[in-house]
């Protein structure tokens, strides 16, 4: 399995914890497609995954997972690597 990036920033909002794992500044687009949300549920439900696209690059990566509140930041930021893992092997 690949290794995911390092975790950037761990910031909680009102409904999530938003983990960052790559700067949102290095991507051309950002979208927080289904098939990714459909992928994280198996680790966390109701996480969402936003992927970006670099500038001349074909591949679509994580640059954020955003994991219920409720779960906490240590137990998010442990969900968003594996979801990272998952998606980016």
């Amino acid at each position: 399995m690949a290794d995911a990036p390092d975790v950037q920033t761990v910031e909680t909002g009102d409904e999530f914890i938003h983990v960052r794992f790559r700067d949102p500044d290095e991507f051309d687009e950002i979208r927080t497609p289904d098939w990714a949300a459909n992928a994280a549920r198996d680790v966390s439900e109701g996480a969402e995954v936003r992927t970006g696209d670099r500038v001349g690059d074909d591949d679509w990566l994580v640059q954020s997972v955003l994991i219920k509140k409720n779960v906490g930041e240590e137990k998010a930021r442990e969900q968003a690597t594996k979801i990272v893992e998952k998606i980016e092997s």
